[in-house]
Formats: C-alpha cells, structure tokens, sequence
C-alpha cells in the first residue's frame, strides 16, 4: 500500500528512502528436511525469494550461512535467483556470514557482487560422498547381511558388505560429473575474477581475505554497511519472512490429524541423524 500511494504522489513528494528487501539462506542444504529441523530446498525457499524480488528495489540482499549439502537443491535455488533477477531486472548482492561452502557457495554465485567477512569460509568446490562399513563388526556379533536384489548393481556400496573396486570407481564418475557441472557454473558467474590458481576447484576453502585475492568474492563488508554506502543513508533493510501458518507445512501446528506417538517417534529419529548430519557438515569447517 505504502509503495503504490508513493507511486500516485508527484515525483516532488514522493520518499526517496529505498528499502531493500533481505533474504536469510542459513543451514544444510537438503530436500526434505525433518519435521523439528527444517533444511535448505527449493521447496523451502522458493516463497521467500519471489516475495523479495516483488518488492519495488533496485536490488535484492541475500544473506548466505551454509556448509552445504544437496548439489541438486543448491542448482535449484542458484537458478530461481538467477532467472527471477534477470525477468526483474534487479542486482542480486550476496552477502556471506560465517561460511559459504560447497552448496552454500553454489548459492552465492548467483550474486552479481559477493561480500564476506574477513574471517568468513568460503569455497569448498568439491563434491563428496561420506558413509560407514560395518562388515567386520557384522561377523563379530555374529549377524548375517542377506540382500535379494533384481538386478546386479542394486545394492551398490552396501555399508554392511565389503566394498567393491567397480563400485568406488563408479561412485568416482558420478562424483567427477557433478564437480565439472559445479566447477562449470562458478567459472560462468565469476568468469575473469577468478585467479588462476590449481587449488581453486580442489575442494579447499578459504578466509574472506583469501577469497577475496581468489577471485571467489567481490569485496570484504557487512550488509548494512555496503547497502547504506550503495543506496545511501536513509536505505531501509526489510527482512522477507516466511508467511504466518509457515510451521504447519512441516506437520508442527495446525495439522487435524495431530501427531500419533509413532509419528513422534519416527520425527525425534529422523532429527537425531538430520542433526548428526549437519553437525557433519558444519564440523568440516571448523564451526
């Protein structure tokens, strides 16, 4: 309402203040995601980054803190941010917090200007796959693994059967495709800014101040500082939030069915090995 009577106002009244619409992209990146610890996904973020690049601004701040996680979901939310700003025609500006790796950077580069801290993480182009064996442990409790399949390779990298060359090798390939798509993207986004270093697409991450020599971000800086230095003084920061009813999408209110004990049960499992694998991913960088 503010926006369109400030519209129907001659240009001599009309507020010069800009507001600039704010995005928060923190935690794993993941489909889905537990009832207690919703994650990361295009799902979850689609509402969020379409009410930002609704409002009437020059530009769209994203704030970013994630160690990654889905290379599918992190693609995912990349391309909405890019192909809303491009049918907007609005500068994106990423601003990283505490860390902005694997996925998370996947993300950041659909900022047309990327800021982080000194002491942010950034990098981490790479692609990896994490799990346990446990067949020794299965002999020595005395339990015998039985799989049927339909299908030779169906229970590939079972972690209760020995591992298997051709399957690490083939594991391998997959992984080698989704780093060039990965490596592909970030040389697209950052094209000439990038430095020529052999480190940059080994999976290492760096500082703010290191990326910053890199090539992998623009400048050092917080969000309010540049946005108010951008668009001046009086620029207003207006944080986009999930609408009311939000936490009934993930089964925790407003549900007529209720919760049943299993339901409560399977959801606090679910949590514990959601957490294990987040704590992971954040572990990784030392945080």
């Amino acid at each position: 309402m503010k926006r369109l009577i400030n519209r129907l106002l001659p240009k001599s009244w009309r507020s010069t203040v800009v507001t600039i619409p704010v995005i928060r992209l923190h935690g794993t990146i993941m489909a889905g995601g537990g009832q207690f610890r919703p994650s990361l996904s295009l799902a979850s973020t689609a509402g969020l980054i379409e009410k930002a690049f609704s409002y009437d601004a020059p530009a769209v701040a994203i704030s970013i803190n994630s160690p990654g996680g889905s290379p599918v979901q992190s693609r995912l939310i990349f391309k909405r941010i890019r192909d809303l700003a491009t049918e907007k025609n609005k500068k994106v500006l990423v601003f990283v917090e505490d860390v902005a790796a694997s996925g998370g950077y996947m993300i950041a580069v659909a900022g047309d200007e990327i800021f982080a801290d000194p002491s942010s993480i950034v990098g981490s182009i790479g692609v990896v796959s994490a799990s346990f064996g446990f067949p020794e442990l299965m002999k020595k409790i005395g339990v015998e693994r039985r799989v049927h399949t339909a299908g030779q390779n169906k229970a590939v990298l079972d972690p209760f059967k020995p591992e298997r060359k051709e399957d690490v090798e083939r594991l391998k390939a997959l992984q080698l495709e989704v780093h060039g798509t990965f490596i592909d993207l970030v040389k697209e986004r950052r094209g000439t800014k990038l430095k020529d270093d052999p480190d940059l697409f080994t999976g290492l991450f760096w500082t703010g101040i290191k990326g910053l020599e890199l090539g992998l971000v623009d400048a050092l800086g917080d969000m309010r500082t540049v946005l108010k230095t951008r668009f001046g003084a009086k620029t207003q920061l207006r944080l986009i939030t999930a609408p009311r009813g939000f936490l009934s999408r993930f089964g925790l209110f407003g549900s007529s069915k209720g919760f049943s004990v299993p339901d409560i049960a399977a959801a606090a499992a679910s949590g514990v090995i959601d957490a294990a694998e987040e704590r992971a991913l954040w572990s990784r960088f030392g945080l």
